[in-house]
């Protein structure tokens, strides 16, 4: 059984069916939203909605089974970790208080499309190994807003107290600005009291706009080649271990194959 198990939960077929269930729960959420078909097809709705989560309990218990009689393994990957978390909140009822929750984890079912796709499981590894730098470059952008917020109070609030009234204010006229959101209006409001004032707006641009994306971009591609490494770091292990089962297998085979000779008499000549 668990060796039947490891292969259920390995083969191709039985990912591309994963994947295929989750989108067709995807769709059972989206058909909910038109009231005529959830009005007419309730019962039917529901049904899809309970197989689907009878399909994830059998799947995580196949993965469980593959892995015994360690199973506890199951729950050191991550991933499993989180496909179990949404079985366990699926099974919520949708009544009372628990309304919300049931219903945001119908909604969460959909998350699992990342765990079932590899490709889709590096993206999410690689954003979250990227966290740490892009706090640091958030840390930066936030000092260098601060000064130009102030910069901007000085300069225009008397001018313009509409987009530099206060810090605050000027906080969030600069957000606009980095987000090229019609910042040329500010801008050109700025100009009418100084025609140098474009200075100080381009400067920001080029600064918290164009220079900070690429530092982003950067440290995203830097850790998406360690992650895509660290991956075929595991494939290789994988192929390893399975390598070294075949020729166990092969040895233990062969070794099966001289002790029948040596008991029919087969084996070492006779002096």
């Amino acid at each position: 059984m668990r060796e039947l198990a490891g292969r259920i939960t390995r083969s191709n077929r039985f990912e591309y069916f994963i994947i295929g269930l989750i989108l067709g729960n995807g769709a059972l959420l989206g058909i909910e939203t038109v009231p005529s078909i959830k009005e007419g097809y309730a019962v039917w709705l529901s049904a899809g909605h309970w197989a689907t989560i009878g399909i994830f309990i059998v799947e995580a218990a196949l993965k469980m089974l593959a892995l015994a009689p360690r199973s506890e393994r199951y729950f050191r990957d991550n991933w499993n970790v989180f496909d179990f978390t949404i079985i366990v909140l699926s099974l919520i009822p949708a009544v009372g208080t628990f309304a919300v929750v049931a219903r945001m984890a119908r909604l969460m079912r959909l998350l699992r499309l990342v765990s079932a796709v590899p490709e889709l499981r590096l993206i999410v590894t690689t954003l979250v190994r990227s966290i740490p730098g892009m706090l640091h470059i958030v840390a930066v952008m936030s000092v260098l807003s601060y000064i130009y917020a102030i910069l901007g109070y000085e300069f225009f609030h008397e001018h313009d107290p509409e987009h530099w009234n206060n810090l605050g204010t000027s906080l969030l006229s600069l957000f606009r600005v980095v987000t090229l959101e019609d910042w040329t209006d500010i801008m050109y409001v700025a100009m009418e009291l100084n025609s140098f004032a474009w200075v100080y707006f381009v400067s920001y641009v080029v600064l918290g706009s164009f220079v900070t994306i690429n530092l982003f971009i950067a440290v995203v591609i830097s850790n998406l080649d360690e992650a895509k490494q660290e991956r075929l770091r595991q494939l290789e292990s994988v192929a390893t271990r399975g390598e070294l089962i075949d020729e166990l297998r092969a040895a233990r085979e062969s070794l099966s194959r001289l002790e029948r000779r040596l008991s029919e008499g087969e084996g070492l000549p006779d002096r």
